[in-house]
């Protein structure tokens, strides 16, 4: 949570209403000048981040009996992208066209404000309350997901690069306020017994199954 704080706070220092610096401005042209022929994967990936990310990712976590993970990633990805409705309103930055000559969006234009950016949020959200329950080969994809999605943002002309930073930064400081709240609630005892049925039944069948095993081995022994 501290991480994700100072990280916003960091971000949020060299952000104007007005103008841009041209170290972030190189940043910005180096991505949002690619080709256009990324633009369809980028937009795949850029969904990541998006909103109905939240519910999908919540509904497939009731799906394989992980209640509270499910209550983790939505209270994460939903209030993440709450709170980048608030932090835009305080920064009141404009999306890039408004300040870059000649950036290209890449889309629909994009309204509103701009730092920061929800869907790096959401996107990092997301990952960081998943991690725990991933595999080595999820963790892989999550942790490629996420950077590519802010780069998609950039790509596409709807931020910034400090948006996006901001964005990451306060994906994971609101995904860790999450878990602390989730921890200390009153129901997180309840959503964890009803998450243990689900593993029990598991550990039996893995149990069922190598007992079968090793009867078959005797019986062709």
């Amino acid at each position: 949570m501290a991480l994700g704080l100072a990280g916003l706070a960091l971000s949020g220092l060299p952000v104007r209403a007005h103008r841009i610096g041209a170290g972030e401005t190189r940043v910005f042209r180096a991505v949002n000048d690619l080709p256009d022929g990324l633009r369809a994967p980028a937009w795949v990936i850029m969904q990541a981040g998006n909103l109905a990310a939240v519910p999908a990712a919540a509904a497939l976590a009731v799906a394989t009996g992980r209640q509270r993970l499910a209550v983790r990633l939505a209270l994460a990805g939903a209030g993440t992208w709450a709170l980048s409705k608030l932090v835009k309103r305080i920064y009141r930055r404009p999306r890039p066209p408004a300040l870059v000559r000649g950036a290209r969006s890449r889309g629909p234009e994009p309204s509103g404000l701009g730092f920061v950016s929800g869907h790096s949020g959401v996107a990092l959200a997301l990952a960081a309350a998943a991690w725990p329950q991933l595999g080595p080969a999820g963790r892989a994809a999550a942790a490629a997901t996420v950077p590519v999605v802010g780069l998609a943002r950039i790509y596409t002309g709807a931020h910034l690069p400090l948006d996006v930073a901001g964005g990451l930064a306060m994906g994971l400081a609101t995904e860790a306020a999450c878990e602390w709240l989730l921890d200390r609630s009153p129901t997180a005892s309840v959503l964890a017994t009803a998450d243990r049925p689900a593993q029990l039944t598991a550990g039996r069948g893995r149990r069922r199954g190598r007992c079968s095993a090793l009867r078959r081995l005797a019986e062709h022994r």
